[in-house]
């Protein structure tokens, strides 16, 4: 009986730490007057997307780093250019908190290391 209340111990004392991944909490906000279309973000071997953002909109997404390079974002303009920006540079199990800004002069990144409350 005693290794039974070891094991419940010893569980309800993981379950409080918690056990969670490391995550990138990214959001990307369209500033332009125009909707913008096809954005694509690439981390670190993946990337993550949506298919337009309103002007003013804003599209939230989480992603893990596998591996440590730059990231960089596609997207459409409403006068159907391509436009391509690169980021900081992202690091294996980074957390943090990255803020894209696409505007009429290209694109502002934002990133703040550290870990999530």
């Amino acid at each position: 009986m005693g290794s039974l209340r070891a094991i419940a111990l010893l569980t309800c004392l993981l379950a409080t730490l918690g056990c969670r991944s490391p995550y990138i909490e990214a959001t990307v906000t369209n500033s332009t007057a125009q909707p913008i279309s096809l954005i694509e973000v690439d981390y670190p071997y993946a990337s993550f997307g949506v298919q337009s953002i309103a002007a003013g909109g804003t599209f939230r997404y989480r992603f893990q780093t596998r591996g440590s390079d730059h990231l960089k974002l596609t997207y459409t303009t409403s006068t159907f250019k391509i436009k391509k920006a690169t980021g900081p540079v992202v690091k294996d199990g980074q957390e943090g908190y990255l803020k894209s800004l696409i505007g009429p002069n290209g694109v502002d990144w934002q990133f703040t290391p550290g870990k999530h409350v």
